[in-house]
């Protein structure tokens, strides 16, 4: 048996179609994730001093600009498929039949509404209900 390995371990799809675009898109997430993630992190934990930083904070300097309100929904958006369709692969190898219909609906849902949630958040709090004035 020989199959073409990534140097993840994990089988490239030969077929195409959905899985090959998911196979690509975790590669696609996961490098976008890292730049996000790293960005976030230096920001808020180097530059700024976490000590100083409130809800107040973070609202007046951070989602006062649309910039941050879209970096943060992007940092949502690829945390959340690169996360579901992970978990979505480990049900995939361990589950079979009605139980992994179930398992894959629930993923399915528990995702949608989480995005939902999260989009809501990041896109509609109103600054001047945070900050006083603002």
């Amino acid at each position: 048996m020989s199959a073409r390995y990534s140097r993840s371990g994990r089988v490239k799809p030969q077929s195409g179609g959905f899985e090959l675009a998911v196979w690509y898109l975790m590669r696609l997430s996961g490098l976008g994730l890292f730049v996000l993630v790293l960005t976030h992190y230096l920001i808020l934990h180097v530059l700024h001093d976490p000590a100083d930083q409130t809800a107040g904070w973070i609202a007046e300097f951070r989602w006062s600009s649309v910039f941050w309100r879209a970096f943060d929904w992007l940092m949502l958006t690829l945390v959340l498929f690169h996360s579901f369709m992970g978990m979505r692969v480990v049900v995939g190898d361990y589950t079979r039949g009605g139980l992994r219909m179930a398992l894959m609906a629930g993923l399915y849902l528990s995702a949608l509404i989480l995005f939902v949630l999260g989009t809501a958040v990041v896109m509609t709090l109103p600054v001047d209900r945070v900050v006083p004035g603002g």
